[in-house]
């Protein structure tokens, strides 16, 4: 880990844009980098903040197919569509880019030009999956099969999303093709390798041995993996019409594999910034005295921790990464968020349903943060977490500090009197509490380190129900003084602490209590944010209450979502062979109404009934035991075949048939008369 360094290049995961931005994203690489971008700007740090759509490669192609467009429709609409999004949610990068810029296209070809005339690359003559239909080499995510190590049925031709394995598309058993749903053929194809096994050693000692005490176990872990298995040449390459040209003669029709392009796009990015800002860029990317840290979620470890710092090693005059702190996934109401479902919460959506609650996100997300497993959201904790924490903890002590020295001081600071043990005690702690969030920061819990932050709040709410500045007032008013002095202190702490986790809230305390924002690595009494005789503002409300019906409706919207899936996913069985008005004739349909019903003895599928057809009161034995109970279904009208053949089950006579069918979700249906005034032995033709 290196220690004081002179400046900081943070990365966040360039968002693919062939969708919008959710929650999962949210929560495993967008706040937890801001949060960490904010607080070192606050220490006074030299800061480059960088992110941009990733523009190339299949998830483009595939999007601009389904959706009827061109590739570069698809990139201009949710380009603009993310970068607006992490604006209003104020991520606050430096500098937001594209991979499909002029500049990002030159440093790309310029990086792989410099290896291949290095000789770092592998040309091989390889054999890929080719859609003879659709007369195109398949891309890794044009191919879907089943995964060679966990027999999922729907693996991609690049990664497993259920056991998380990288794989090839050859790999894969029972290939098809996404785009005609052929199964491929296999064809040969010119590629260029990046021999992976040559770093062995390095990425061994440097990532295992150098960084095994302060990088997170579930990198370590992943890494190991990969290391333990060998690693082997990967094609930097591809088949494709739709991203960067490979820069050398011999490859016409190929183009860089977006695993190569999309990392390299960190880079570009910085040369962007660096020339708007009047900044070299190298010192960002060159300088042993910077750190590098790319935040990223778990599906992107092996790229950012083996593949890239490979392609930078090659490439020599990099720096390489001081942390990849990688979290898992986030999961929305106990299922996996899956964009091509709609089983998402979109930050943009958020933002209109949701407006000026931008930090009440931030604050949810961050307090359930998945830093070290899996975690779900929830709207339920969403809104507890709004209304018990950051309402009745923080905004209450907020309002009650700012609400008291307008009611005893019209606004103006009061001068402390002597402090008491008390006081000085609570001041202590609060003058600690700098170090103590700051810690949590510099080791990547973000979690815990916003915990600490409401600590401080709830530390002056204990101060205040303590101390009773409300009742004291009236006995001891110079004793107020002090104690709404101390309170003040607090208030102003939170004002500066909260900034890096509620940004929207902190400018909004800074507002009210009519101070600016000073560096986080000052000692308390240095701030002096809040002196006697300051003059602060009137309060307003921090946090508003969420209520139920809010919150209900984002329920019966997810509720939507999956109901239609469901139904877009619903099998439905192929028409039988065509019967003949004669052989429908035959049937005679009834409707009845059942009598009694008990279950068959020793038989758990199986009901005995006593159904009246109108024509009589006969038995019939039906399989429907595991779906309804006897009393669910006594005086239950339903259709009955009364002309089947009888047959004995379990020494029964069954005497019928009763028609049923299956809903969406999977469950038993009477097929059944809604309408008033039918009667049993009512003939249905």
């Amino acid at each position: 880990m290196l220690e004081n360094p002179r400046r900081y290049t943070i990365t966040a995961a360039l968002p693919y844009t062939n969708g919008p931005i959710h929650i999962g994203h949210l929560a495993g690489v967008y706040v937890p980098s801001d949060i960490y971008a904010r607080y070192l700007r606050l220490q006074g740090k030299d800061v480059a903040f960088i992110c941009g759509s990733d523009e190339h490669g299949v998830a483009i192609s595939m999007k601009a197919k389904k959706e009827g467009i061109t590739p570069q429709e698809v990139i201009d609409k949710y380009n603009g569509i993310i970068k607006k999004s992490f604006e209003d949610f104020g991520i606050s990068f430096d500098n937001y880019s594209r991979t499909s810029a002029t500049i990002h296209h030159e440093t790309a070809s310029a990086f792989f030009k410099k290896l291949y005339d290095n000789g770092d690359f592998i040309e091989e003559v390889t054999e890929q999956l080719y859609d003879a239909k659709a007369e195109q080499f398949l891309a890794d995510r044009f191919v879907t099969g089943t995964c060679p190590k966990c027999e999922n049925p729907e693996a991609y031709g690049d990664q497993c999303e259920r056991c998380g394995s990288t794989l090839n598309a050859t790999d894969l058993i029972n290939p098809k093709s996404t785009i005609t749903g052929e199964t491929p053929i296999i064809k040969e194809t010119k590629h260029w390798f990046l021999p992976l096994d040559r770093y062995q050693d390095f990425l061994q000692k440097w990532i295992l041995e150098d960084h095994a005490k302060d990088w997170k176990t579930n990198v370590l872990g992943q890494v190991k993996s990969w290391l333990d298995d060998g690693l082997k040449p990967r094609a930097v390459t591809r088949d494709l019409d739709w991203g960067i040209d490979v820069p050398v003669e011999g490859a016409e029709g190929k183009k860089l594999y977006v695993w190569f392009d999309a990392p390299i796009g960190y880079i570009s990015a910085t040369i962007e910034w660096a020339a708007r800002e009047g900044k070299n860029w190298e010192d960002y990317w060159k300088k042993e005295d910077t750190k590098l840290v790319h935040f990223i979620g778990k599906d992107n470890i092996v790229f950012h921790c083996i593949i890239f710092p490979a392609m930078l090693k090659a490439e020599g005059s990099f720096i390489l990464p001081d942390n990849v702190p990688a979290n898992e996934f986030l999961n929305l109401e106990g299922n996996k968020l899956s964009t091509s479902k709609n089983w998402a919460v979109w930050l943009h959506e958020y933002l209109i349903d949701f407006p000026e609650k931008q930090d009440v996100l931030r604050y949810a997300l961050t307090a359930n943060a998945p830093e070290t497993k899996d975690n779900d959201f929830t709207w339920k904790d969403f809104q507890a977490r709004n209304n018990n924490e950051l309402a009745a903890v923080f905004g209450n002590f907020i309002n009650r500090v700012v609400v008291l020295t307008n009611k005893y001081y019209n606004g103006i600071v009061p001068s402390p009197n002597e402090l008491t043990e008390v006081d000085e005690q609570t001041l202590a702690e609060l003058k600690a509490y700098p170090a103590v969030i700051a810690s949590s920061l510099e080791r990547y819990r973000f979690r815990e380190a916003q915990v600490e932050l409401m600590n401080v709040a709830r530390l002056g709410n204990k101060y205040l129900a303590d101390e009773e500045p409300w009742k004291m007032v009236k006995t001891n008013p110079e004793r107020v003084q002090t104690q709404m002095y101390v309170a003040l202190q607090i208030a102003s702490a939170l004002a500066i602490l909260s900034e890096p986790f509620l940004p929207f809230t902190s400018q909004k305390l800074c507002k009210m209590l009519n101070i600016e924002l000073n560096h986080w690595n000052l000692e308390f009494d240095q701030w002096n944010l809040t002196k006697a005789g300051h003059q602060i503002g009137q309060a307003e409300i921090l946090f508003a209450q969420i209520e139920d019906a809010e919150i209900q409706k984002q329920i019966d919207k997810l509720e939507a979502t999956k109901k239609a899936n469901i139904m877009e996913n619903q099998v439905v069985e192929p028409q039988k062979p065509t019967a003949t008005f004669e052989d429908f004739s035959k049937l005679d349909l009834r409707v009845g109404t059942i009598l009694e019903a008990e279950k068959m003895p020793k038989a758990n599928k199986l009901l005995v009934l006593k159904v009246d057809t109108g024509i009589d009161v006969r038995t019939i034995v039906s399989g429907i035991a595991e779906h309804f109970s006897p009393e669910e279904v006594i005086g239950k009208r339903v259709t009955v075949l009364v002309n089947l053949a009888p047959r004995a089950l379990r020494g029964v006579e069954s005497q019928g048939m009763i028609l049923m069918t299956n809903n969406k979700e999977g469950q038993l249906v009477f097929v059944n008369p809604d309408a008033d005034g039918v009667g049993n032995g009512a003939l249905i033709s």
